[in-house]
């Protein structure tokens, strides 16, 4: 298992489109991704799951990746918040 923390830059925080790439980009792996913020673990995978968590601009989420392809995941993931999600 690996795992990382990112703080969400983009302005409006997680809502409906940077949510949806996040999952878009989860899924391509084999591994189990989910994350922590505050007192909560949530699925990656998960739309709903990652609106659910109401993760705003500024807040630090920790990413856990466990499985075959646990390194290249954590990466994509990581990488994907740190260009904006797409904004």
């Amino acid at each position: 298992m690996v795992s990382q923390k990112v703080v969400i830059k983009n302005p409006t925080g997680l809502h409906l489109r940077p949510a949806g790439i996040l999952c878009k980009e989860a899924m391509q792996f084999k591994s189990l991704i989910t994350f922590q913020f505050r007192d909560s673990t949530a699925n990656a995978k998960s739309v709903l799951s990652v609106l659910g968590a109401c993760i705003k601009s500024g807040d630090e989420v920790e990413f856990f990746c466990d499985g075959e392809d646990e390194q290249e995941a954590l990466a994509a993931v990581i990488t994907a918040i740190e260009s904006g999600l797409g904004e």
